[in-house]
């Protein structure tokens, strides 16, 4: 069984991007940084948890690698709570 992101699973927790989404934006618009992917749906833009998450996605892109995120969709849900507490 597959232990990273699939394709609904949600990367931009605050504003409920998908790793589908901001797959297909990478894909039709061709960011040429990372901070662009802010244009999908607001990625990044709310707590940050996501955005070194995003930064890797576009290395990924850019390289021409395949992209994924080999994290547990429930861990990466941890991760950020944990985050939020932090920051709180």
């Amino acid at each position: 069984m597959h232990q990273g992101f699939q394709d609904d699973d949600e990367v931009c927790l605050c504003f409920h991007v998908t790793f589908r989404k901001l797959k297909s934006f990478l894909n039709r618009e061709q960011p040429q940084v990372s901070s662009q992917l802010c244009n999908c749906l607001d990625a990044g833009t709310g707590c940050g948890w996501c955005r070194p998450f995003l930064e890797k996605m576009h290395r990924q892109w850019k390289a021409g690698e395949s992209i994924e995120l080999n994290i547990r969709s429930d861990a990466y849900a941890e991760g950020r709570a944990r985050h939020l507490d932090s920051e709180a």
